[in-house]
């Protein structure tokens, strides 16, 4: 009771005062770790996201060079060419090639590492409302994460094959495929029309960054196209840890240019590095000493099996909104197979229901895909930004498991 209602107090606190929720929940992971719940400091320092520092770090150093070099700029206008100029397209892309990286086995993060900042740049260069671009880039990402050859839809059916149950493999990815495209469809028909305009400070960088598009790229621009390239080879195709290929990637192009690049370090967004890493050593720190465990348990244990699904769909949701989703989904699927076997509910249904309910609301921005839109996004105001995005988050969390239990569920029960 002591730590949920700590992090209550943290997220009232972090939003009606100007100060860094990441800040809050690392004074309270210490205060709590070791006066409530025993921990000590080196078991404490276990729950740092290391690999998620890496990740942000990386991605948004290198596409800070970049953006710097005019890459960036040549890269958008490329792209607006490839939909002939119907820009209204651009997030209707990013989202079916987001699908096709992680359906043919790209893990979610990594996908999503690759996309958002291009298509914060689309945003941001054509005047989108760069919510609905990295939203859409997101559930793209979780629209092909559960096919057969997906990182997250192996997880889940081996989970599954070590039981008596049966899942189809088309059911599972059919619904989240189906439940993400109606997700970004009523994103994209309630918010594209309401472009974030850009602050002044926007405005004024836009005209000392911008290259001359038309030009031919000069031999600094080859060669962050071949790291960018290198990059997603490195990613998708070797499975290389991201955000490590990106620092190299970063300083290679930095220090064949070492007089613009100088300042690129400023872009990395050190805000959302302290949000989300304290967040999530915060979180850590419940899993570790049993609480996210306990939560689980206590909702299976409510009694009719509609209403425990619909609990556990809840309760995954709103974990999953500030943990990593694969290890959710590890933890829960053994939680529910005791009330698959005791009741008429379809396992393929449950089972679709709570993998699309622990993944869709990765939009939270203490979840890696939604720490990677906020760190990308420019030319908007960070605080209002980080709003918009936790009530998106909120509004999925609230709606996400009821969809996916009436649609996936109460059908089949």
């Amino acid at each position: 009771m002591v730590s949920i209602g700590a992090l209550l107090v943290m997220f009232v606190v972090g939003t009606v005062l100007p100060i860094n929720l990441g800040i809050l929940a690392f004074c309270a992971t210490f205060a709590v770790g070791t006066a409530s719940l025993g921990l000590t400091e080196d078991e404490i320092f276990e729950g740092f996201p290391v690999k998620l520092f890496l990740t942000i770090v990386g991605v948004t150093y290198l596409f800070s060079v970049a953006r710097r070099n005019g890459t960036i700029d040549l890269l958008v206008a490329a792209g607006v060419r490839l939909v002939r100029g119907k820009v209204a397209l651009i997030p209707w892309v990013l989202f079916l090639v987001a699908a096709l990286l992680t359906a043919f086995g790209t893990f979610t993060p990594a996908a999503v590492a690759i996309l958002v900042p291009i298509g914060m740049n689309f945003a941001y260069r054509y005047r989108l409302n760069p919510l609905v671009v990295g939203m859409m880039v997101i559930s793209g990402g979780h629209a092909g994460a559960f096919s057969p050859l997906a990182v997250s839809g192996a997880l889940v059916l081996g989970l599954v094959d070590d039981t008596s149950l049966q899942v189809s493999p088309v059911t599972l990815f059919t619904a989240s495929f189906v439940i993400n495209l109606l997700l970004s469809l009523l994103t994209y028909l309630l918010l594209a029309k309401r472009p974030a305009p850009l602050t002044d400070e926007a405005a004024a960088t836009d005209e000392t960054e911008t290259t001359d598009l038309a030009g031919r790229p000069d031999w600094r621009q080859w060669l962050t196209v071949a790291c960018l390239l290198g990059l997603v080879v490195g990613a998708l195709g070797f499975q290389l840890e991201i955000g490590f290929l990106a620092l190299v990637a970063g300083a290679l192009l930095a220090l064949v240019d070492m007089k613009q690049q100088e300042r690129a370090v400023d872009g990395i967004s050190w805000p959302t590095l302290l949000l989300v890493t304290g967040m999530m050593t915060y979180i850590a720190m419940l899993e570790k000493a049993g609480i996210i465990e306990s939560i689980s348990e206590h909702a299976a244990g409510l009694g009719a099996p509609l209403l425990v699904a619909l609990v556990l769909c809840f309760t995954v949701a709103i974990t999953s909104a500030f943990a990593s989703s694969t290890a959710i989904l590890t933890a829960i699927i053994p939680i529910a197979v005791p009330l698959l076997l005791s009741s008429h509910l379809s396992p393929a249904g449950l089972i679709a229901a709570l993998a699309v309910s622990t993944t869709i609301v990765d939009t939270s921005p203490f979840s890696t895909n939604g720490a990677l839109v906020l760190s990308n996004a420019r030319g908007v105001d960070g605080r209002r930004f980080y709003r918009q995005v936790i009530g998106y988050t909120g509004g999925i969390v609230a709606l996400g498991p009821v969809v996916a239990w009436g649609a996936l569920v109460l059908p089949w029960s």
